[in-house]
């Protein structure tokens, strides 16, 4: 395949932006867009680092992160896998994204900005459940914020009834296909009980 190889071609072959795209752009958490992240349960985290880039799903039971002021996400980080690659790339190099979703809204909402990575007490504290403390808190500075066109999951039916978990392979699969674990079925049948207690 011919690698498309400016800018200018590129340009050419799509055009000028649709002018409502460049002007839904915010540089700050609005109320409407604190309105629509509060709702939010679950957000994509992209970040970039030394070694390469990365994206984590985050979720939690109730808002995934927190809107300190007009300029500025708290997003915890839970008990996970301690790979920490998203962690490594914030302390290396700060700039993020964030693609926030709500189940049923046909509509993204994304977050480009930097961020730190904080064990400040204080801030581990907002997020404290029943004594239970994330060990770090990632903050974001926001520098964009804006929706994006339900085209994609509209085009996806991604939140459509049907139920299509049955037809993919399973965290087990792929673990045996590694030969990281003997048994699929039984890694699968063991693992919610297993993580309900490790969630936070």
């Amino acid at each position: 395949m011919q690698p498309i190889a400016t800018i200018a071609d590129l340009d050419a072959i799509y055009g000028d932006p649709v002018p409502a795209a460049l002007a839904k752009v915010v540089d700050r958490i609005t109320p409407i867009y604190r309105a629509w992240i509060g709702a939010a349960r679950f957000v994509v985290l992209g970040t970039v680092g030394p070694d390469g880039t990365d994206t984590s799903p985050r979720g939690d039971d109730g808002a995934v992160v927190q809107v300190a002021d007009d300029r500025t996400l708290l997003l915890p980080d839970w008990m996970g896998n301690n790979r920490i690659d998203s962690l490594r790339n914030i302390v290396a190099d700060g700039r993020v994204s964030l693609m926030f979703m709500v189940p049923g809204s046909p509509n993204v909402v994304r977050v480009n900005g930097t961020a730190i990575v904080t064990a400040d007490a204080a801030a581990r504290a907002r997020f404290d459940r029943d004594g239970k403390q994330p060990r770090t808190v990632i903050a974001i500075t926001v520098a964009e914020a804006y929706f994006q066109c339900a085209k994609a999951v509209m085009r996806s039916g991604l939140w459509r009834s049907g139920d299509e978990s049955a037809a993919v392979p399973s965290a087990g699969d792929f673990l045996a296909e590694v030969r990281a674990i003997a048994d699929a079925g039984a890694y699968d049948a063991a693992y919610s009980e297993q993580a309900v207690p490790r969630m936070w």
